[in-house]
C-alpha cells in the first residue's frame, strides 16, 4: 500500500489523516479495497525556525465560532475573558446549578422542576418580611428618631459634606424592646432588612462567619439595586457573639468578624467575598444595625466614633406606659389600668409587662387540655387526629387588672428565687465570688 507522507518537524505532537488525491484518482489495484489515506504532521511546538508552520500562523488559520463570540475572547492582558469574569464573579459557590433558559437546558429536565437546587429560592429569600407584626404598635419617638436619621444619613452619605458613621449600635438593658422597636421602624419605612443573630458570629472552619456578614452586607446592597428598596444589615446580641466575659477565649473567627465589620466601616463601597477586585465592582453602601446589652465587652476599635453611631436605649415611664397600653388595648384595659399596673411593678423591662399577659394563660391552656381528655391524650388529639374531628374550642382567658397582678407577683417570686438560691455555689463551692 503506497502512503503519502510529509514531516515538516521532529515534534509529531498531532497528527491529520488525510486522503491524498492522487491515490484516490489512481487506485492500487492489489489494494482496490483498501482506503488510501495520507499522514501529514502539524508541529505545535512553538519552534518556527525550521520549514514547518509557525504557531502563529497556526493560530491565526484555526477556524473562530465567531468574530464576535465571547467564548474565544481575550482581555487586554491576553487572557481568557470569560476565565476572568468568572475570577470576579460574587458568586463564588454552585448554588444556581443549571438553570433553565441560562445554560443546558438539555440536562435541566421537568422532574425536579425547572432549577437543578431545589433549595435556590429558598436561600436567596434572606430578607426579613414584617407580615406578623399585625395591630396598633407604639414606637418610643426617640428611638424612631434616632434610627431614622441613621438610616437616611448612610444613604446620604454621598452628598453630604461630613464624615457618616457605617454602623448604630443600639445598647440597654435586657427585655427593652430594643430589637422589636427597631423592627417596627423597618415596616413603618418599608425597609426589607438582612437580619443576622449572634449565633452566626462563630463556626468549625475559620473565615466562615467573616465571609458570611460580607456576603449578607452585599445582598442587602442588591436589594437596593435590584428591588428599589431600602435594606440594612442588622446583628442581634452582638456582644453575645464577640463580648469578652472574664476569661472568654477569643477565636479566630471573633477576631476575623471584628476585622470585617471594621473594614466595612472603612470601606462601606468595596466589599468582596472571595472574587477578584474589579474596578466597576461598586458596592452600594447600606446602613448596619447592631444590637446588644453591654457594648464595653467588645473591641474598643470597633466601637469608636466615626466607625460606630452609640445609642443607649433605657425608656423612661411614658415609653414604657404607650407601650404598654397599646399591648392591652384589645384586651379593654384602660390607661388608668395600665398606670397601676406599671406602678405595682416599677424598675422592670419591657418583656416583663408582656409576660404577665402570657402566665394568665396557663390556666385556661390547663382547662382546655382536661377537657380535650387530659395530658395522655393531648399528643395524639393535637398531632394524629382525623380530619374531620374538630378540638374543643379554646376560649381565652379575660384580662382583668387582678389577674395580671396576680400573674406579675408570681413571676417577681421566680426572678427573686432566681437571685437568692444561687445554687451553682452549692455545685462549686471552691468557686470565688
Amino acid at each position: 500500500m503506497a502512503l503519502y507522507h510529509t514531516f515538516n518537524l521532529t515534534d509529531l505532537t498531532s497528527f491529520h489523516l488525510t486522503k491524498h488525491p492522487k491515490l484516490i484518482s489512481k487506485p492500487s489495484s492489489v489494494f482496490s479495497k483498501v482506503s488510501p489515506f495520507a499522514v501529514r504532521s502539524v508541529a505545535t511546538s512553538g519552534d518556527s525556525n525550521g520549514e514547518g508552520t509557525s504557531s502563529e500562523s497556526v493560530e491565526k488559520a484555526k477556524k473562530k465560532l465567531s468574530e464576535q463570540s465571547a467564548w474565544e475572547a481575550k482581555d487586554a492582558e491576553g487572557n481568557d475573558y470569560l476565565y476572568r469574569l468568572g475570577k470576579e464573579s460574587e458568586n463564588m459557590n454552585i448554588a444556581v446549578g443549571a438553570r433553565a433558559g441560562v445554560i443546558d437546558d438539555l440536562f435541566v429536565g421537568d422532574f425536579l422542576g425547572k432549577d437543578s437546587d431545589i433549595v435556590f429560592d429558598y436561600r436567596q429569600k434572606v430578607t426579613r418580611s414584617f407580615e406578623y407584626l399585625q395591630g396598633d404598635y407604639y414606637i418610643a419617638p426617640l428611638f424612631m428618631d434616632k434610627v431614622v436619621v441613621h438610616i437616611v444619613k448612610n444613604y446620604l452619605a454621598q452628598i453630604l459634606n461630613t464624615n457618616v458613621p457605617l454602623i448604630l449600635g443600639i445598647w440597654g438593658g435586657k427585655g427593652q424592646g430594643k430589637t422589636f422597636q427597631t423592627e417596627l421602624i423597618f415596616q413603618a419605612m418599608g425597609i426589607l432588612p438582612i437580619i443576622m443573630s449572634a449565633g452566626e458570629l462563630e463556626s468549625e472552619r475559620a473565615g466562615e462567619p467573616g465571609r458570611l456578614i460580607r456576603d449578607r452586607y452585599r445582598t442587602a446592597s442588591q436589594v437596593v439595586q435590584n428591588q428599589g428598596k431600602m435594606s440594612c444589615l442588622v446583628i442581634n446580641d452582638i456582644d453575645a457573639g464577640l463580648g469578652r466575659f472574664g476569661n472568654t477565649q477569643m477565636t479566630v473567627n471573633n477576631q476575623i468578624v471584628v476585622g470585617t465589620l471594621m473594614n466595612l466601616s472603612d470601606n462601606p463601597t468595596r466589599v468582596s467575598i472571595g472574587q477578584d477586585w474589579r474596578e466597576s465592582d461598586i458596592t452600594n453602601r447600606v446602613p448596619v444595625i447592631v444590637t446588644g446589652n453591654d457594648f464595653s465587652t467588645l473591641y474598643a476599635p470597633l466601637v469608636r466614633d466615626g466607625r460606630m453611631d452609640k445609642f443607649y436605649w433605657q425608656p423612661n415611664i411614658d415609653d414604657i406606659i404607650n407601650i404598654v397600653h397599646r399591648m392591652y388595648e384589645k384586651d379593654g384595659l384602660s390607661k388608668n389600668d395600665v398606670v397601676s399596673i406599671v406602678k405595682e411593678f416599677p424598675n422592670q423591662a419591657l418583656d416583663f409587662y408582656g409576660a404577665l399577659r402570657s402566665r394568665t394563660y396557663d390556666n385556661s391552656i390547663l382547662k382546655w387540655v382536661n377537657d380535650i381528655g387530659g395530658p395522655e391524650v393531648v399528643g395524639s388529639k393535637i398531632l394524629r387526629r382525623k380530619k374531620d374531628e374538630n378540638l374543643p374550642v379554646f376560649v381565652p382567658p379575660e384580662q382583668t387588672v387582678e389577674a395580671l397582678l396576680e400573674s406579675g407577683y408570681s413571676l417577681i417570686k421566680e426572678q427573686q428565687l432566681i437571685m437568692e438560691s444561687k445554687l451553682s455555689k452549692e455545685y462549686m463551692k471552691n468557686m470565688d465570688d
